[in-house]
This record gives C-alpha cells, structure tokens and sequence, in this order.
C-alpha cells in the first residue's frame, strides 16, 4: 500500500495546504477576517462556535453563501465547549449550523471526536452513518488533547475514522521531544490522511515543520490565535515558508526560556530569503537542555543560537569549542557539525564591541557592566580585550566578583553606583526585556555616566534608556548589538556573505510597528 505522504492531499497542494483560522463574535468582523484570509490562502477554516449568537451564524453564512469565491475552499466548525470550543449548545444544535455551512458554500466540516460518539452512542439511528445528515461532504474527525500527545491507535476506533475522510491530532506538547511524536505519525500516516497540529509554545517549531512531515494542513490564525503557540498566518507563509519546506531544508533555530520574544527568525529567515536559501530558522521554547539536544538530529538541525538561560550549561555537550568561547565561558552560536558533534563559538562578543566603537574610544575607558550572566561575560571580555577598564556590577555579588576577577576588572556594589563617575553603564540583565518593558534595571541616581547601552534589543526604546535620554546621557540600543551578532552566526552557518542591510531593516521595522502599536492602543 502507498504511504498517504506520496498521494494528493485532499485539501491540494502547496499553500493550499495552509489553512487560515477565522475567528470573531460578530459576522461583519468574520467577513473582514476571510476576505483576509483569501489574500494569502484559498482554504479557511471558519470557527462559527466563536460567533457569539444565532443571529450572527446566521448573518455570516448568509453573507457567505453570496460572496464565496469560486476555487476557495471553506472548512467548518462548530465545536462545543465539550471539546474546547466555545459553542454553548449539544450536539443537535452544532450539527444544524454544520448543515447550513454546506448551504453556504462549505466542502468541509470538523468533527470532534467526542461529537462522533455521542451520535454514534445515541443519536443516530440503526443503519445511519455521518454521511447521513447532510453534513458538508468531507468530515474531517479531529481530537484536541491538552494533557499530552496520544497515538493514533488510542485515540480513533476503526468505526469512527472509516467514517472521516482526514483525521486530525491536536496534542499539547510538554517538552520538544513530545512534539515530534505527532511528526512522526504525519510522516508515516496510518490509512488516513492525517493533520498533525502540536500545540502549546514548546510545540511552535513542529506545528511549522507540520506540512513537510507529511501533515495535510496548518493552521495559522487570521486575527486572534484560537490555540496555543499559533503563529500568524502571514508569518507562516512569509516569514517561514511552512508550504515550502521540504526534508532538505536546512533547519536552525533559537534555544531559550522565555524564547517568545526573540527577533532571530526574522533576521536570520529574512536573509535566507533574500539569499533564496533553503532554510528556516525556528524558535524554540527549552527549559531542559538534554531534552532539545535528543531532538536535534530529528528535526535535522544544522546550528542554533544560544540565548537565557543556557549560554553556560550548553557548555557541558559540546564536543569542541572556539578559543575565545572557552575563555569568555558563554557560547551563544553552535553548529550542528555532519557527524552530529556540536561545536560553540561566540558572536556576543563582536556585537558588542561593534555597537560600543561608534560612540566611545574603548581604551582606557571606565566601563560599568550591570549582570553577570552570560551575554555579561561576553562583554567583560570583550572590552578588558580592547583595554577598557571593566567594572561588575550584579545582585549576586559573589558571581560579579568572579567575572571581575576573570577579566581583571573590579567589582562594584550596587550602593556605589549613586557617587561613582563612569564612561559607559551597559545593561547586561533582562530587567526590562518585552513584555515587561515599563521597568528599568537602574534608577536615574545611579547612571552618572557618558553613554548607557543596553543588550535588550526588545523594545528598541526600553526604559533604561529613555531614563537615560532624559539625563542627556548617550543612548545605545541592543538592536545596534543583536545584528552584527545576527549576522555572525548567519555567515558562520551559510559560508556566505549576509544581506545586513536587509535583516536590520526587517528588525527596526518590526520594532517601529511594534512601538506604533503600543502607543495607539
């Protein structure tokens, strides 16, 4: 028997297979929504349980039926809060809005399983079967598991899924190893077709690696995310090329906790566009590093990027490191080497030295280095090596003593900062860092200083620095630090030369938007 990965899928090809989430209380929004959605993809899935009343189902599958577009292709769904939906009925009521779906133009609607029994327990009578009840004319037989992934042996009886034409796994993923078991049911598909959606934020990089194991769609909300870890449907098409990638695609990616912030993707994915390189890079939510690394060869990973918390304990499973790695004892950039091994380096170190030179002469300069952590001791050695003298200053004194005496500097406790004079004062801490950008690591008392810099590149703006700006102090953001660090590690995985300039124009104008957002909301 042929393997279902080497047939047509049902919902077609290439961005066919993406599927966009329309999701809204009232009609006129749900139209706004898939107009938008037809932009970018012709297969919508339509959350009619998300309209928050009968009239306003009523209203948008009347507008539908006199505006669906030849060639587009329109999934319904209804689901009961039973299984996570937001429909405040039972069963008769989803499957009446499912029939008047099909009336508007729908070719497709979903069915939770938990739907499926209960008809087939109790409603349905002797003889009668889904295709019955003048359903759209495909059913696609889905599960939603928010404890944990479950096999597909487990999860449908041979009845309810000869009764589908797809079936769906939607299973929440505790660690990144959990979210390759639903890849590999998407890749070696039992007799159905098979969509494979791991949920949750530690399961983002699967959900987008989902179409190339095999899975029939992905799903990518159009406004709201209606489940956890979604990332947009014009990211999703754009910025990753779900529908594109193929098991020769290079895979890298960000490791870190928190990790949902991050801009690496879309530095590093934009200049693989512009380069027309087979590539993606993913983001990756890692609280247990052994974890990650068991799924390396998996994913088919070729190098990653280092950020909080690991730059330090990544240490421990490298084969071998750069020189300059070891000494500073932080690695930010690993390659993923053909024989598996793992090889660390560190590009923190470049950026920050890059963003400093613009506005200060290093040697002999006074500089204050707020933290201890690893991109801190990037810093430390970074500036100790262009004979800057190098000051510690972090909540753990005992570590800012370690790090002073590493780099022959001094550490500083944080009472004296309100008297001492310095040059610069570089925020080393995520104190400040997106979403929780109103706070400021350092009060305004305690900068008495040339030039503040600080390594958060998320806001562009954080509060440091605008306490800083008010001061008439120089400001450096963490942007001017995070792309030549960027763009290191790109040139390091790729050998070829990176589009600078078009990776800094993608971030500052994501950060720009972003800043725009705030303001008016």
């Amino acid at each position: 028997m042929a393997r279902i990965t080497q047939r047509r899928s049902l919902f077609g090809e290439g961005i066919r297979r993406v599927c966009a989430v329309a999701a809204a209380s009232t009609a006129a929004e749900m139209a706004r929504l898939v107009r938008a959605g037809l932009r970018e993809t012709p297969t919508i899935e339509l959350r009619l349980d998300w309209l928050r009343n009968d009239t306003e189902r009523s209203g948008f599958l009347h507008w539908l039926k006199r505006n669906k577009p030849r060639g587009a292709t329109f999934l319904a769904t209804c689901r009961r809060r039973e299984g996570g939906g937001k429909l405040r009925a039972g069963v008769q009521a989803e499957l009446y809005w499912l029939k008047e779906a099909r009336q508007a133009g729908c070719s497709w609607c979903d069915l939770e399983i938990e739907t499926v029994r209960e008809l087939q327990g109790r409603s349905l009578p002797e003889g009668q079967s889904l295709r019955d009840l003048e359903l759209p004319r495909r059913i696609l037989l889905s599960l939603h598991d928010f404890a944990g992934t479950p096999s597909s042996k487990r999860s449908f009886g041979p009845v309810e899924h000869s009764e589908a034409d797809a079936v769906k796994i939607a299973a929440y993923s505790e660690t990144v190893v959990d979210s390759l078991s639903l890849l590999r049911l998407a890749r070696n598909p039992p007799l159905f077709q098979l969509v494979a959606v791991p949920m949750g934020e530690v399961g983002l990089p699967a959900r987008i690696l989902a179409l190339r194991e095999g899975s029939a769609l992905a799903y990518a909300p159009i406004g709201k995310a209606t489940a956890p870890g979604q990332v947009s449907l014009y990211a999703l098409k754009h910025l990753y090329r779900a529908h594109e990638l193929t098991r020769r695609t290079r895979v890298y990616g960000v490791i870190g906790d928190p990790v949902g912030h991050s801009l690496s993707p879309l530095l590093h994915n934009t200049g693989f566009i512009a380069r027309g390189i087979d590539a993606v890079y993913l983001p990756f939510l890692v609280k247990d590093l052994r974890d990650f690394l068991k799924a390396v060869p998996e994913f088919g990973m070729r190098g990653f990027s280092v950020t909080i918390p690991h730059k330090q304990s990544i240490l421990k499973y490298l084969r071998e490191i750069d020189p300059l790695a070891a000494e500073i004892g932080a690695v930010n950039t690993v390659v993923v080497r053909r024989n598996g091994s793992l090889f660390g380096c560190n590009t923190d170190y470049l950026g920050i030295l890059r963003a400093l030179e613009k506005k200060l002469e290093l040697s002999g300069s006074r500089v204050l280095i707020f933290g201890a952590g690893g991109v801190a001791r990037a810093a430390a050695f970074a500036l100790a090596k262009a004979g800057a003298q190098v000051g510690i200053c972090a909540r753990r004194e005992k570590l800012a003593r370690e790090l002073a005496r590493a780099v022959g500097g001094e550490a500083v406790p944080r009472r004296a900062l309100k008297s001492e004079t310095i040059d610069a004062i570089l925020n080393a801490t995520p104190i400040g860092m997106h979403p929780h950008d109103g706070i400021s690591p350092l009060l305004p008392h305690e900068l008495n200083c040339r030039v503040v810099m600080d390594l958060i590149n998320r806001p562009q703006r954080t509060q440091l620095l605008k306490l800083a700006a008010r001061k008439g102090i120089a400001t450096i953001s963490g942007v001017e630090m995070f792309v030549p660090q960027g763009v290191a590690q790109w040139e390091l995985w790729t050998g070829q030369h990176a589009p600078e300039s078009a990776m800094r124009k993608a971030v500052l104008e994501a950060l720009r938007a972003e800043e725009n957002s705030r303001q008016h909301s």
